[in-house]
Order: structure tokens, then sequence, then C-alpha cells
């Protein structure tokens, strides 16, 4: 049986950002229609307070499971804060048939995801945007949102200047946008009708009282607690939506600590962004409302992507091929497909 690798690089090369736009769109919507086989992820602390995470969940033919490391710590080195692999399954036999490079498919789909929110949102000349946290996901929401507004004005702000110093200068370089730094995270967000969050933060680095009317939120960062990027204001003054309403009750410190504060009721999530794509709720109702769309992560996204992926490597001769198992002893060659 034939088992495809698809390492970093390749994985790249092989999923642009406005392919991965379309393919989350689609996600999402499946995850509404109840297609998606997906239970909450088992994750593991190890020392230094770092995780190890295992996300599966199964979609039409395929099957799979992402196993990450998230070390927060890494933010300020040469390595991803998310590093890991998914594995691909078919559903016919079980049979493995690609290992793909989970750190560019977690940066791309968490991208890609946030895009979809702004798009479904945001006003629809919402274009002053405000990035706290200049990372690997900082850059991949400059990408995203880029491709779904016209962006006029890009600000950036990070624990650490230097970061958002080199981040301003390359993705400058790259996107041809005149991008700035601030000394603060609140004069980043001022006046921003988007603002994205993508830091490691224990404690809020968002407050309400900085949110002008009308702003649309992307809040990625805090996928587990204690992880809180949103201050109670900003949660309580929002419209909030959800990638999996299922996952955020359980994992979201974001809206479970204004919730044991009493500041909001169970009730406060509008739904899923899914259902806003397929019509099943409305969205913005208002140029002036606060939109915050809070998102986990979902493995149903990291598998779409991934499976998205495979197929493309197959289709180009892509990856390395290697002999697995999957096969009884004694039994005849099997025939791929």
């Amino acid at each position: 049986m034939k088992l495809l690798v698809i390492n970093h690089s390749e994985a790249a090369a092989l999923l642009t950002m406005r392919e991965c736009l379309e393919v989350m769109e689609k996600t999402l919507r499946e995850i509404c229609e109840g297609r998606v086989i997906q239970p909450l992820r088992t994750v593991m602390p190890i020392p230094g307070g770092n995780v190890v995470a295992m996300m599966p969940s199964c979609l039409g033919d395929i099957a799979g499971v992402k196993v990450i490391s998230v070390f927060p710590g890494n933010h300020s080195t040469q390595f991803d804060s998310h590093q890991g692999a998914i594995l691909i399954y078919e559903t016919g036999h079980g049979c493995l048939r690609a290992i793909i490079d989970a750190t560019v498919i977690t940066a791309i789909r968490t991208g890609a995801v946030s895009g979809v929110a702004t798009n479904l949102l945001a006003n629809p000349d919402a274009g002053d945007l405000a990035i706290l946290g200049a990372g690997t996901q900082g850059r991949a929401h400059l990408e995203a949102i880029g491709l779904v507004r016209k962006l006029r004005r890009v600000r950036v702000w990070d624990l650490f200047p230097e970061r958002a110093r080199v981040f301003a200068q390359e993705e400058a370089e790259r996107s041809g946008l005149i991008i700035e730094t601030t000394a603060s995270a609140r004069d980043a967000v001022a006046g921003a009708d988007i603002v994205c969050t993508a830091t490691p933060s224990r404690e809020p680095i968002l407050f309400g009282q900085w949110l002008s009317p009308g702003a649309h939120i992307n809040a990625v960062g805090a996928s587990q607690p204690p992880s809180r990027e949103l201050d109670t204001e900003a949660v309580v003054m929002s419209r909030v939506f959800v990638d999996w309403k299922e996952s955020t009750v359980k994992e979201a410190a974001d809206y479970l600590a204004p919730l044991r504060e009493g500041a909001i009721e169970e009730g406060h999530i509008i739904g899923n962004i899914g259902d806003v794509a397929l019509g099943n709720i409305p969205g913005r109702q208002s140029r002036e409302e606060i939109t915050l769309f809070k998102a986990v992560g979902l493995a149903v996204e990291d598998l779409t992507a991934a499976g998205y992926v495979w197929r493309k490597a197959v289709a180009k001769g892509v990856g390395t091929a290697l002999e697995f198992g999957g096969q009884r002893l004694g039994s005849p060659p099997a025939q791929e497909t």
C-alpha cells in the first residue's frame, strides 16, 4: 500500500490562501449540515506550559487526525508554535494514505476561516485592519483579510516590538501595503473596523472600550483555557459567532470567563458561522453593531485542507511515496486507486 508523505514546502506550494478560503467555507457549511464526525480534541499537558493535542474527524470518504504540539514560548524563537502532522485515512478499508505537515495546514486554514467570517460579518467597506500578534497567524490573517476586503490601512502590534517591525517590513514588501507598527495594542485598534487577535496571551489584550462602532473582531489565539485575549466588555458588547458551539462552550476562555462572571448568558452566542453562510441565521444586522468571530480551531478544517492538498499532490505527482503496511501477510498486492 502506498503512503504519500507531503512535507512543509510541498504543502505550502499546494495550498494557496485563496483556494483555502473556498475549502473552508464549504467545510463550515458541511459542519452545520450535520455531515461531520468530530469529537472534542484531546489535550495532553506537558512540562513548561505546553501541550500535545490530538484532533480527529471524518467527512465523506476521508477520516483523519491531527497530532500537534503547541509551544507558546516559540513565538520569540525561530520555531513555529504549532508543529505536527495530519494523517489521512480512506474510509473504504481504513488505509493510511497520507501524512502531511500540519504547521502549514494549521497556519493557512486558520487565517482562511477568519477570512470567511470577515467576509460574512464585516461591513462591506471595512478596510482599516488591526493585527494584534505578529507571528504566523498575524501573517496568515493579513493575507486572508486582504482577499475579502480592500485594505486601506494596516497596523500591527506585538509584545516584542522588533518582531512587529520585521512583520511590517516583510509583509509590506509582499503585499504592497503600507503597514504601521504601534507602541500599544490600543493604538493599533483605535479606529479599526477589522481587528484580529492572534496571540498566546493568558490575559486580555483587547478591551471593549477601545472598539469603534461597526468593528468586526476575529479572535483566534486562545483555543484552550487559561488563554484569553478579550476582556469581558468586548464580549458583552459584541454579537458573537463561533466556528462550532460545542467546542466553544468547552474550550474558549474568551467566552467562558464572561459566562462565569455572570456578564453574559449561554444564549449570548448567536450561532455557528457556517449557519450564517447557509443563510440559516442572520449575520451583521446594522453598520454600527460590533461582531465577534471566536474560533478555537476544528479538526475537520485540518482534515479538509489536508485532503485537498493530498488530492492535488497525487494529481501533480508531488510528495514522497512509501510502502507502508495496511495489507495482510500473504495476500496478493493491492491495486492502487
